[in-house]
């Protein structure tokens, strides 16, 4: 039985080192773009997970009773993080006497201590997209590279034979065209998750920015309700003791 001249056993077995060296390279850009791929998939829907959990922390009736429910949309959500962080901050800012950060006032210590926090989500969540970004720009031209050898190698094949008969050429042309492939193949998907993960990462943090600006008012200026009449308004507190 006469072995498939465009079969990839074949293709493999007349390749040189620098073929396999651009063929390797390219599976393991395709492995790591697709492992980022699933992981950031799973990150994200996690975090729509636990975003659901904010609604809740509002219609506690207690900071801790608050905290109770975002952990149970998501123990480690950036959601919770910062929900900690502020309650933390609103308990123990005024003991940092003695350090640099005690001479802020405590709503600008709370708003520091938020933006920090926001910021090591910022980079946990943009950790692996430069990857996704540098294997969508590069795969192409790695998998260019490897047709540029295989159409060198089919011309001197031609060159060697002195006849451009199917023989020759069909191996290295082969090969030409998987890595053509190979490379488009590996691009796409990591250009379009890089795309999809970036707009998901904006809506994400601007929706942790809200939350964050919301619990800053809520522990700096957020008191609760007197109901006494002198306080709710002078005219109605004047006109209740006419009336009485």
């Amino acid at each position: 039985m006469q072995e498939n001249a465009f079969g990839f056993a074949h293709l493999w077995a007349s390749g040189d080192a620098i073929s396999h060296t651009v063929a390797i390279a390219l599976g393991i850009m395709s492995v790591a773009s697709w492992y980022l791929i699933l992981a950031k998939a799973w990150d994200w829907w996690r975090l729509r997970r636990a975003a659901r959990g904010v609604a809740g922390f509002w219609a506690a009736s207690s900071v801790a009773s608050g905290l109770d429910r975002l952990l149970e949309a998501g123990a480690g959500s950036p959601y919770a993080q910062l929900a900690t962080q502020a309650s933390l901050c609103n308990s123990d800012c005024e003991a940092l006497s003695g350090r640099l950060a005690s001479r802020f006032d405590p709503a600008e210590q709370m708003e520091r201590a938020l933006r920090q926090q926001l910021s090591t989500t910022q980079a946990s969540m943009e950790n692996g997209l430069t990857l996704l970004a540098t294997t969508g720009a590069t795969a192409p031209f790695v998998g260019l590279f490897g047709t540029v050898w295989g159409i060198y190698h089919a011309l001197v094949a031609i060159g060697l034979s002195g006849q451009a008969s199917l023989e020759k050429v069909a191996g290295p042309v082969g090969e030409a065209l998987i890595m053509t492939a190979a490379g488009l193949a590996v691009a796409l998907p990591a250009v379009l998750a890089y795309n999809a993960f970036s707009r998901a990462n904006r809506v994400i943090l601007a929706d942790l920015d809200a939350f964050a600006h919301d619990l800053h008012a809520f522990f700096t200026v957020g008191k609760p309700f007197v109901a006494n009449s002198a306080q709710i308004h002078p005219m109605r507190a004047r006109l209740a003791s006419e009336a009485a």
